[in-house]
């Protein structure tokens, strides 16, 4: 196979549903699992930034790993493609189906069971279908906990966490799901099961199956299921805010951070002045937990188990105290309780939803090496505010990781569809331009789904986009599994 060779694509006629097809899939699921009522569709057939919408001959909601083997090997059987989908929370299209009305839409969310959790081994083993809440909440009762976050926790779901291979707010100290995942089920494109639930910290029997499918977006198979490391529950936090004059400051901050905390340094989040008002403006009960105007605000949170909880406080303070000795902080402050650290996070988990209240913009997921983020900033937002005049750009996010949001704000009064279509995308192939030259990814934490996919088919590297398209054609022959996504 060489570098160019292309997919195969399916090609189902659009003038008629397969009629046997869509029998055999309503007999093997029954009403609760199978159905091509419009009005129940509807809501699951456009992303969750309203981007995309597209068709489906049905959507298909299996209860168990072996009704998604079943299904999908009727799939295969009659040239149906899937689209996999968990809480329909992606931010790169990826779980949404194309406009010709071919394929099928395989939501998850009913198998939605904890099957164990083990409180010796701390780890727990779930349905892909499981919503991140609820597995926190299923932690913290036997005081343990799944260190993973994120803004959409209350609809996202395992599977399609471990599909896109999310961070959040907690990767500086525990990593993304690639770290979390010890073990995998997953129905594979001919509807064999790859069962590797059970983790072995030591197996060298060949590739690494489980990660070759966590980030691969439903491309090469469905997960139906995985083991997940859990983590002694926090016995005790400190939530820190600070301002600072410069990025470049919040860099070392960072750096003073790690070497005063350690480990207990759980999340390191960055803010511009610019996304702070937004939120001020947006939640009118809000206040800045700093008297005064900082051009960058950092928000720092320090965790401890039991074992050093009652040392906590103590470290928080020496902390800032150092970072004020040093000259790192303007200002500072420590939550006085789980009120207003809630409040502190509030702040930080807003932004994106301010912003779209302002107006339209370019959004940006991406990251460059840990080192060098400072100094994109510092030339990326002056360089596109003299490209493209008029324009806002701001970047928020976690510095710690190198993951930052990078958004260019429309002009004031720009009309959304007009202005993203012309400058707007411009404006996109620029940032990714850039991010490429700096050595960084255009994918951080969200994916690629079809947004970015032909941004990577531009920019990726071909050696790497050689070995994607191959181990894509070797596992799914029929490229039925999620086509035009990722590649």
């Amino acid at each position: 196979m060489t570098a160019e060779t292309t997919l195969p694509q399916t090609a189902l006629p659009q003038t008629a549903a397969p009629a046997e097809f869509l029998d055999a899939a309503a007999t093997l699921l029954g009403p609760k699992g199978f159905t091509t009522d419009a009005d129940v569709m509807a809501p699951w057939l456009t992303d969750w930034r309203g981007r995309y919408t597209g068709r489906a001959l049905g959507l298909a909601t299996p209860a168990t790993t072996g009704e998604v083997a079943e299904l999908v090997r009727l799939c295969g059987k009659h040239g149906v493609p899937i689209v996999p989908q968990g809480g329909n929370s992606g931010m790169s299209g990826g779980a949404t189906p194309d406009t010709t009305g071919q394929a099928i839409l395989l939501n998850l969310r009913r198998m939605d069971a904890i099957r164990r959790i083990d409180t010796t081994g701390q780890l727990a083993e779930c349905e892909a279908g499981v919503i991140l809440q609820t597995l926190h909440e299923a932690a913290e009762r036997v005081n343990l906990r799944f260190p993973l976050s994120l803004g959409g926790k209350g609809s996202a779901t395992v599977g399609g966490l471990i599909s896109t291979n999310a961070g959040g707010t907690q990767v500086l100290r525990h990593g993304s799901m690639r770290a979390q995942v010890l073990g995998l089920e997953a129905v594979l494109a001919d509807g064999s099961v790859l069962n590797q639930l059970i983790p072995l910290k030591k197996d060298n029997r060949g590739f690494d199956l489980k990660q070759l499918l966590i980030g691969s977006e439903g491309t090469l198979g469905i997960v139906t299921a995985a083991t997940l490391k859990l983590e002694p529950a926090v016995a005790a936090r400190a939530v820190l805010w600070a301002g600072v004059p410069s990025i470049q400051d919040a860099r070392k901050l960072l750096l003073h951070a790690q070497a005063k905390a350690a480990k207990a340094l759980e999340g390191f989040e960055v803010l511009p002045r610019h996304s702070l008002e937004a939120v001020l403006d947006y939640l009118p009960q809000a206040r800045s937990p700093l008297e005064g105007a900082h051009e960058w605000h950092v928000l720092i949170e320090l965790v401890a188990d039991a074992s050093d909880a009652e040392r906590l406080p103590e470290l928080a303070e020496t902390l800032l105290v150092s970072a004020f000795e040093e000259g790192l902080v303007e200002d500072a402050t420590i939550a006085a309780n789980e009120t207003q650290a809630e409040a502190f996070w509030l702040l930080r988990e807003s932004i994106s939803p301010a912003e779209r209240a302002i107006g339209p913009a370019m959004q940006h997921d991406i990251s460059v090496p840990v080192e060098r983020m400072a100094d994109f900033m510092d030339f990326a937002v002056p360089f596109f505010e003299s490209e493209f005049p008029g324009t806002t750009a701001v970047g928020f996010g976690h510095l710690g990781d190198g993951n930052i949001h990078f958004h260019v704000l429309a002009p004031a009064g720009s009309d959304g569809p007009s202005w993203e279509a012309g400058d707007g995308k411009a404006i996109s192939r620029k940032v990714h331009d850039l991010v490429t030259q700096w050595g960084g990814s255009i994918s951080a934490e969200h994916g690629i789904g079809q947004m970015k996919r032909d941004e990577l088919a531009r920019l990726g590297d071909p050696a790497a986009l050689h070995v994607l398209r191959a181990v894509k054609a070797a596992l799914d022959p029929q490229g039925l599994l999620n086509p035009g996504k990722l590649i």
